[in-house]
C-alpha cells in the first residue's frame, strides 16, 4: 500500500524521493539498501581495475596499501548498516576478486588461505568487527538509552 503524504511548512512542501544520499550512504524509501550496494559495486569494480593495472609495477606490500586505500575504505564505510544483507554477497565476491588479483590467482582458486596470507578480513568478519567496535565505542550511550526505557 502506497501512502502519498504531503509535508510542508509555510507553503513549502518536501518533495517525495525514492532514495536519498546522506554522508555518502544511499538509502531508498524502503530501506533495502539496493541503491547503496549498486553505487558501492561501481566504486569497488574501479578499485579492482586499479589493483589489476598496478600489479605489474608494485610489490605485494604496496598492493596491500592500494587495496586498503581504494577497496577496503570504500567497502568498510557504513558496513554496520548493510553488511548483514543477503545482497552484500556480491560485495564479498568482488572482494574475493580483488584478493585473487593481488595474489595473481585464477577465478576458481579458493580465497580462505589468501585472506589469511594477506591478513585481510573477509566481508562478514569485517562486518562483525565493525559492529562490535560500534557497540564498544557507544556502550555508555546505549546503556543510558536502555535504562531510560525502564
Amino acid at each position: 500500500m502506497s501512502v502519498n503524504l504531503k509535508i510542508g511548512f509555510n507553503n513549502n512542501f518536501i518533495t517525495n524521493s525514492s532514495y536519498t544520499k546522506f554522508l555518502a550512504v544511499t538509502m531508498n524509501n524502503t530501506l533495502s539498501w539496493n541503491n547503496h550496494i549498486d553505487k558501492l559495486m561501481k566504486k569497488l569494480s574501479k578499485a579492482c581495475y586499479i589493483i589489476r593495472n598496478l600489479k605489474t609495477y608494485m610489490s605485494a606490500s604496496s598492493l596491500k596499501v592500494i587495496y586498503y586505500a581504494f577497496f577496503h575504505s570504500v567497502m568498510n564505510y557504513g558496513i554496520i548498516f548493510w553488511g548483514i544483507l543477503l545482497r552484500s554477497s556480491i560485495i564479498f565476491r568482488t572482494q574475493k576478486k580483488a584478493i585473487r588479483i593481488m595474489e595473481g590467482c585464477g577465478n576458481r582458486i579458493l580465497c580462505r588461505n589468501l585472506f589469511k596470507k594477506l591478513q585481510i578480513l573477509p566481508l562478514t568478519s569485517q562486518y562483525m568487527l565493525s559492529l562490535i567496535m560500534f557497540v564498544v565505542q557507544n556502550k555508555f550511550s546505549l546503556n543510558k538509552q536502555r535504562k531510560s526505557q525502564f
